[in-house]
């Protein structure tokens, strides 16, 4: 069985690699931006790419249950990992557009209020802040079954990183509403259904 075989080679591999490898592409979109390996403009490119990346791993995480429940590939010791990667990008990307595109305080606020893709995209990180701040054991300890429902924010975060994409972009492209309809497939997958009672049998 493939799943078999990926579990095998999982439990092998701890999560803690993949902070180390996270923290690699920002250092690539560094170096390109300096080097002039990102057009002409390298500050537009950097904050779509920590963007972009952001919303990847958020999908991501939330691929980590399905697969679970219908192929059996048991990886959630990386979850929290991939989201915390996830703030990480997601935070560069805001900050990218605070420091280095705007800059200006009062278009910030002015932008938040007045451009929806901006307020839906700042929802969304704020609405991620907790659930970064409560991952670790500690919280998980100290929530008890609190923790559970506060991260299921995650339901909310991920529609919303999708949409901003959206409206984001400009004219008609294909690759924001790929990325919708993965996110609502893969929410629907955790639906469970209710299950149908047999009928009783008489002997």
């Amino acid at each position: 069985m493939i799943a078999e075989r990926i579990n095998k080679g999982t439990r092998k591999v701890p999560a803690w690699p993949i902070y180390i490898l996270g923290a690699l592409p920002p250092l690539w979109l560094i170096w390109q931006g300096f080097t002039g390996g990102l057009g002409v403009d390298p500050v537009k490119e950097m904050e779509h790419q920590m963007g972009l990346w952001g919303l990847w791993l958020l999908i991501a995480g939330l691929c980590i249950t399905p697969l679970q429940r219908f192929a059996g590939i048991r990886l959630i010791k990386y979850r929290r990992a991939i989201g915390l990667l996830a703030f990480f990008y997601i935070l560069l990307h805001l900050l990218i557009w605070l420091v280095l595109d705007v800059q200006i305080p009062s278009q910030i606020i002015a932008d938040i209020y007045k451009r929806p893709y901006i307020t839906v995209g700042m929802a969304a990180f704020v609405l991620l802040i907790p659930l970064a701040l409560t991952s670790n054991n500690w919280s998980i300890r100290k929530l008890g079954a609190r923790w559970r429902q506060l991260h299921k924010l995650v339901y909310v975060i991920v529609p919303l990183g999708g949409v901003h994409f959206l409206m984001l972009v400009r004219g008609f492209q294909i690759e924001p509403l790929i990325y919708l309809a993965a996110i609502a497939v893969l929410l629907a997958l955790r639906i469970r259904l209710p299950r149908r009672k047999r009928p009783a049998t008489t002997g």
